[in-house]
This record gives C-alpha cells, structure tokens and sequence, in this order.
C-alpha cells in the first residue's frame, strides 16, 4: 500500500488555515525579515544547516523568518531538507520517521524523500512512528517557509527526535549529509515562561553555547536532543556558527511576564570550504 499523506495537523493554530492568509502573512514576514538581515550569503554551496524556532506564526514567525531568509538560496538548489524536531506530544526513544510519502499544508503537499528514508533504517535509534509525527507541530510549522521560498519545494524528511544520545543524532546527520548532500533544519525554542529579562540573560547564555558548538540543556531549549546531535556534528566538521535573531515572545506578540526564547541561527561550511 502506498503511504499516506500526513495531513496538516495544527493549520489555523500556529499559522493561518487559508491559503492566500497564509501566503500574505509569509510575504510580510519575509519583507520584514529582509529589511533587517545582514547576513550575508557567500553562495548556497556553503550553507550546511539553520536552528529556527517553532511557535505559532505570531509569535516566532519573525525570527524563523530571518533564518529562513537567510538559507533562501539553499533551500531553492537542494534536494532534499531533512528537519529535525522535538516531540512534544507522544513519549520517543531515539529518532522517529513518519512513515508517509508526504506532508501537506494549506499551500499544498511536500514530498518525503523516500530514498533517503530507507537509508537511515537500521541507524541505531531510528524507527517508523507514525504516531509521533500526527499531532506534532515543531516540523510542520517549518514547511510553509519551505514552500513559499522553493517552488516547486525541495523533499523533506521530517525526523521527531527523543531521548537519544547526541553521538546518534549525529551520526544520522552525517549521512545524510554525506550520501544525499541534505539541508539540515533544527527546529527549537530556546527558555520557556520565565520574566522577560531573566529569559533574555538565559537566551543570551544558551546562544553563546550554541556557538561554540558547546551542549545545551532541555530547560534551555525544548529542542535540547537534536540540537545537540547538529552540535556535535558541527564540532566534528569544524562548521562555523552564525547568530542572526534572538528575541522571545515579548518582544512579538506576548506579554511580558512569562515569555518564550526564539533563536535564528545558520550553519556554514568555512567559506574556503565551501561544497556543491
């Protein structure tokens, strides 16, 4: 039997259901993005990766933007996107595939790369669970950004990363960057519910240790575990490091006593070294 389509699960939650809302909010969060970035891009053949954050559009949309803008041009030249996420809704032990040929949004669906998929069974922690992926909103807020930046988008491979060793992550990451020259996409909110201010020294720490490729801890960021799988691999192939956007949800949309850290960051190949 061929595999299902992963339908949307949280559009008209974290970001508009209709189609043109969702387009017109997209454009107006690339324009913003763009008025602000500084980053400058030495060709899509040396971007390796990015660390966006995952909340409703309203209040992370501005700072995944500044990631996504910034990772344009890999993302309209690769073919495949391999997104690493946190599970948020379903208990996982080591790294869970989907077990679909695609995932659909309101802007239409985004094909899984199949090929690449079967190459990471029999990774030690990897397994088929389509259970984790069905309510889970840390990938599928990430696929709009794909598909109005790439058109026709890359393929994906959405990976729902648990409780696993970091060595695991990354070593799952190395082969697909390796053997399918795969775009890595981590995706992470950084402190929860903490004072504005207090939150800001805390993100502030959490972004230096990002940095330096130095490991984060889960009450520093929800995506501690494959965040720390991308660190690691970034250590071992000397990647350098970018900090584009660090802001919480006050200073968007949210009020300012319980706040949510947002971290923009992007991965490059040293610009000497730079890949195709």
């Amino acid at each position: 039997m061929h595999p299902e389509i992963r339908p949307p699960a949280v559009a008209g939650l974290f970001y508009p259901r209709d189609p043109e809302k969702l387009n017109a909010t997209l454009d107006r969060l690339f324009i913003e993005a763009e008025a602000s970035l500084t980053y400058q891009c030495h060709g899509p053949s040396s971007l390796l990766g990015a660390i966006v954050p995952h909340a409703g559009y309203v209040y992370s949309g501005p700072v995944a933007a500044k990631a996504f803008s910034a990772i344009a041009p890999a993302l309209r030249t690769r073919k495949l996107v391999a997104l690493f996420g946190p599970a948020h809704r379903v208990p996982v032990r080591g790294m869970a595939l989907s077990g679909a040929s695609g995932f659909e949004t309101p802007l239409g669906v985004v094909p899984i790369d199949a090929e690449a998929t079967a190459s990471l069974l029999g990774l030690p922690g990897v397994e088929v669970r389509p259970d984790a992926h069905a309510s889970e909103h840390a990938l599928e807020v990430q696929l709009p950004f794909i598909q109005r930046l790439a058109s026709p988008p890359p393929a994906v491979l959405p990976i729902v990363v648990g409780s696993v060793r970091p060595e695991d992550v990354a070593r799952v990451i190395a082969h697909l960057v390796d053997e399918h020259n795969a775009f890595i996409i981590v995706s992470s909110d950084l402190s929860h519910y903490l004072p504005y201010e207090e939150a800001r020294i805390i993100d502030r720490s959490t972004a230096e240790r990002i940095l330096h490729c130095h490991p984060v801890r889960s009450e520093q960021a929800c995506g501690a575990y494959p965040l720390n799988g991308l660190l690691l691999f970034a250590r071992s192939r000397n990647l350098e490091i970018e900090l584009l956007d660090l802001r919480s949800s006050g200073d968007t949309a949210g009020p300012r006593d319980q706040v949510v850290g947002y971290g923009a960051f992007v991965l490059r190949y040293p610009q000497e070294k730079g890949r195709a």
